[in-house]
C-alpha cells in the first residue's frame, strides 16, 4: 500500500469560500504584509463533488500553489452496514483529479441502513467495533491506493461496554490497517471536560510516530449544575487548555502539520491568520525548548 504524501511540518488553515480571494492573493503574494502565509490549506471533499463550476476552478487554483489535504466528513466508516460507497466512488475520484498531499475521515458513524445524519457519532471502544472499522479502513485505502489519517472524535458520552482506551483503540486501527492519526487536540480537552477524564493524560498517551497532522478549534461552553459541557462547534479562538496540551504534545512530537480548524461564525481572513501566526509562534517557542534540552540534556526546562 502506497503511503500518503507528506504536508509540511508548518501551519495551515481550512480553505472557505469567502476567503478564496483573499487566501489567494496572500500566497501568491511576494510579499506577505501579514506575516507568514498559511503553508497548505485544508477542504471538506463533500464541498467539491459537483462536476465543475466555480468551486472547482478555485480549488484548483490553489491547488497550484500550495498543498491540499482532504478532512473527509462523510464516509461513516463505523457504520454498521460498511463504509458509503457513493461517498467513497466520489472521493476516490477528487483524489485522483487534486492529488492531495493527504486525506482524512473520523472515529465516527454518521449514517445507518434508511438514514444519513449531519454528526458525526460514535463508536465503543470493544473489539467487535475495532475489527469492523479496521476492515472499513481497508476498504478505503485499498480503493484510494494510500493511507488515510483517522481523527479521535469529540466526545459527549461513553458507552458502558467500553474495553479500551480511546488512544488504545486508534494505536491499535493503526498497526492493523497502517493508517496514521490526525490528532485533534481541542477534541481531547471537549471528551475531557465532558467525561471527568484527565486531559493531559489523554494527550500523552498518543504516540506522536503515528500522527500524521493536529487539529486546533475553539468550542461552545455551557454551565450546568453537574458542571460544564463543551461542544465542539470549531466557531471560536482556540482555548488556553488547547493551547497548553498543543505545546506539551509538541515536545514529544517535534514540528508536525497543524491545521486551525474554524467552520461556524468564521472570522474574516485577517483573524483567522492571525490565529495560524499564533501556533507558528508555538511550535517555534517549543523548537527552541526541544533544541536547548538536546544541547543541555540535564537542564531543568
Amino acid at each position: 500500500m502506497p503511503t500518503s504524501l507528506s504536508l509540511p511540518p508548518h501551519v495551515g488553515v481550512g480553505l472557505k469560500p469567502q476567503h478564496y480571494a483573499e487566501a489567494l492573493e496572500e500566497v501568491s503574494a511576494s510579499i506577505h504584509p501579514r506575516g507568514q502565509p498559511p503553508a497548505w490549506f485544508e477542504v471538506h471533499p463533500q464541498n467539491y463533488f459537483g462536476a465543475g463550476g466555480p468551486p472547482h476552478r478555485w480549488l484548483s487554483a490553489f491547488a497550484e500553489i500550495a498543498p491540499l489535504s482532504f478532512h473527509s466528513v462523510g464516509l461513516s466508516l463505523g457504520s454498521a452496514e460498511g463504509v458509503n460507497q457513493d461517498e467513497l466512488s466520489q472521493l476516490s475520484a477528487l483524489c485522483e483529479r487534486y492529488a492531495p498531499a493527504m486525506v482524512s475521515d473520523h472515529l465516527s458513524w454518521s449514517g445507518s441502513a434508511s438514514n444519513r445524519y449531519p454528526d458525526l457519532l460514535p463508536v465503543p471502544y470493544t473489539a467487535e467495533a475495532l475489527d469492523h472499522f479496521a476492515a472499513q479502513v481497508g476498504l478505503v485505502q485499498e480503493r484510494l491506493g494510500r493511507t488515510i489519517l483517522v481523527e479521535n472524535p469529540s466526545r459527549y458520552l461513553a458507552f458502558v461496554g467500553d474495553t479500551m482506551s480511546e488512544a488504545d483503540f486508534l494505536h491499535d486501527l493503526c498497526r492493523r490497517t497502517g493508517c496514521g492519526l490526525l490528532l485533534d487536540i481541542n477534541n481531547i480537552e471537549v471528551s475531557a471536560t465532558n467525561l471527568g477524564l484527565d486531559a493531559a493524560a489523554m494527550v500523552d498517551a498518543f504516540d506522536p510516530a503515528l500522527v500524521g497532522e493536529v487539529h486546533l478549534a475553539g468550542h461552545a461552553r455551557e454551565d450546568h449544575e453537574h458542571g460544564p459541557l463543551l461542544i465542539d462547534d470549531h466557531g471560536s479562538k482556540v482555548s488556553p487548555v488547547t493551547w497548553h496540551l498543543f505545546e506539551r504534545f509538541l515536545l514529544r512530537s517535534g514540528p508536525v502539520p497543524v491545521l486551525i480548524e474554524w467552520d461556524t461564525n468564521v472570522p474574516d481572513f485577517p483573524d483567522l491568520l492571525a490565529e495560524a501566526q499564533l501556533a507558528d509562534a508555538v511550535m517555534k517557542r517549543v523548537a527552541r525548548l526541544r533544541q536547548s534540552l538536546r544541547s543541555y540534556p540535564h537542564a531543568v526546562a
